[in-house]
């Protein structure tokens, strides 16, 4: 499994007989040039960080024998913005 960004859309105009339905997206492997052609079922667009699931592991969840190695299998959420905590005065007294 390895993270990735998806780069956009890859038209087909055919596909085999059989072959699932699902978007094909061009992703990027996170940190490298490496690109994918992945299927999405998930509703991923340009921009989302994914979760791609490459090889044997795709042919085990895919039924019969459909000739793709990489599918979309998580969207990653955004980082939750961090809680700072309000500085505080403390030492200061009015007397």
């Amino acid at each position: 499994m390895i993270k990735a960004t998806v780069l956009g859309p890859v038209w087909a105009t055919k596909r085999l007989d059989g072959f699932p339905s699902g978007a094909l997206l061009e992703v990027q492997r996170d940190e490298t040039a490496q690109r994918y052609v992945a299927l999405d079922h998930l509703g991923s667009g340009p921009g989302d960080h994914v979760l791609v699931a490459l090889g044997s592991a795709v042919a085990h969840h895919l039924p019969g024998s459909t000739p793709a190695d990489a599918l979309i299998i998580g969207v990653i959420d955004p980082p939750a913005p961090s809680a700072t905590p309000k500085p505080t005065m403390k030492g200061t007294s009015h007397e």
